[in-house]
């Protein structure tokens, strides 16, 4: 199949590599012209715009930090995926997006007689999850595509649900991992050995796959992880704006969106997200640090 994918960023280039390795014949497009390197090494063809990638393209996925860069992707003047999208092809989009940004993209496409889902995604291809939105024969149409980049695979319901599933689960895991910190920092103060608190963490009621992160990130002071610090604050920012728009309580979600702003406000954006840890640990006035990172 002739496939176009737009944005080339980690998740994206991982997510094309698949499709590639799978037989698919690709044309891919990112803004910053040595992102696509790797995949035209692997035989994928070179679009200069979003446009040209959709023209020739049986199907478009995009995979874009959020709602602006999808909007700047799909509606520019002449160069945006509308401007090359053809009757009967599908689009994917696979960001973490705003649940107005998808009824946009619904109706524009809808307009123009393309088929489309919000599929965002959750881990790393071939093995992540991916929740899907939209009509549910075209998904069952383009779910070869989800089998070949992942493990599983969910039809959440109507235009616009992958997306409220993917805010709600982000919603989860990144409150949560505050909740994890400030566990820690509770150990810490008190006297616990850090290290033995975190092995004891994943056999007990506060075990969860974003607590992970402290032992592998917070602990050993690097900080590292797969997602930056500004996406895990804007997911958290969209998840907390669909709450109040539905009347759903977000409290929890509120204060780590507020830590999360605050760790931005330092700079450190561009950082695993994991160095939200240094906003806490400066109000306790105590660092979470490994007995070997001492």
């Amino acid at each position: 199949m002739r496939i176009g994918f737009v944005g080339i960023g980690t998740m994206g280039s991982r997510i094309a590599g698949c499709l590639i390795a799978a037989g698919h014949e690709l044309i891919v497009h990112d803004v910053r012209p040595k992102a696509v390197e790797a995949l035209a090494a692997q035989g994928a063809a070179l679009a200069d715009n979003a446009a040209a990638a959709a023209r020739e393209s049986e199907v478009v996925f995009t995979s874009l930090p959020g709602p602006k860069e999808v909007e700047e992707a799909l509606f520019a003047p002449r160069i945006g995926l509308l401007a090359g999208l053809r009757k009967d092809s599908a689009y994917i989009d696979l960001t973490t997006n705003s649940p107005d940004m998808v009824r946009r993209l619904a109706e524009a496409c809808r307009r123009q007689g393309v088929r489309f889902l919000d599929a965002p995604v959750s881990g790393r291809p071939p093995d992540m999850t991916v929740m899907v939105g939209g009509d549910a024969e075209d998904f069952a149409r383009l779910r070869p595509l989800f089998e070949v980049i992942a493990r599983n695979i969910f039809h959440v319901g109507k235009s616009g649900a992958g997306c409220v599933a993917k805010l709600a689960t982000q919603y989860m895991g990144y409150a949560n991992f505050i909740a994890g910190l400030e566990g820690m920092l509770i150990g810490a103060k008190a006297g616990l050995d850090l290290d033995v608190l975190a092995q004891i963490v994943p056999l007990s009621a506060g075990q969860s796959r974003t607590f992970d992160n402290i032992p592998r990130g917070v602990l050993g002071r690097s900080f590292a992880a797969a997602g930056t610090l500004d996406i895990v604050a804007k997911d958290v920012e969209l998840a907390c704006e669909l709450a109040r728009d539905v009347g759903a309580p977000s409290a929890l979600g509120v204060a780590a969106r507020e830590l999360y702003r605050q760790a931005q406000a330092e700079g450190w954006g561009q950082e695993g997200f994991p160095v939200v840890a240094r906003v806490l640990e400066r109000m306790a006035g105590a660092e979470l640090r490994s007995g070997e990172a001492r």
